[in-house]
């Protein structure tokens, strides 16, 4: 998995901290954020389909949660920084 630091946070919510990642010709071949909590790291596609890593199963179902309220700004926010080295913020849940 990538370094988180190089990645811009866009969301956090319950110790869940969301990064999203610039794909130029990545491994995962689809827009997809990371998800870390504490020692944990996740990368999920926009749909809430885990790619890669593993996070405790509460803190995943809240970050599945949290993709399905907000798929459309993951879709804004991924366009954005692709193309434009914009960060969009996304709000957590509370």
């Amino acid at each position: 998995m990538k370094d988180v630091n190089s990645m811009p946070m866009i969301s956090s919510f319950y110790g869940i901290i969301v990064y999203i990642y610039k794909e130029m010709g990545g491994k995962h071949h689809v827009p997809h954020f990371h998800a870390t909590y504490a020692e944990y790291e996740a990368v999920y596609d926009f749909e809430a389909n885990l790619i890669e890593g593993n996070l405790p199963r509460k803190q995943m179902k809240l970050v599945e949660a949290w993709v399905l309220l907000h798929s459309d700004e993951l879709n804004a926010a991924w366009k954005a920084w692709n193309e434009h080295g914009e960060v969009i913020k996304i709000e957590g849940l509370r």
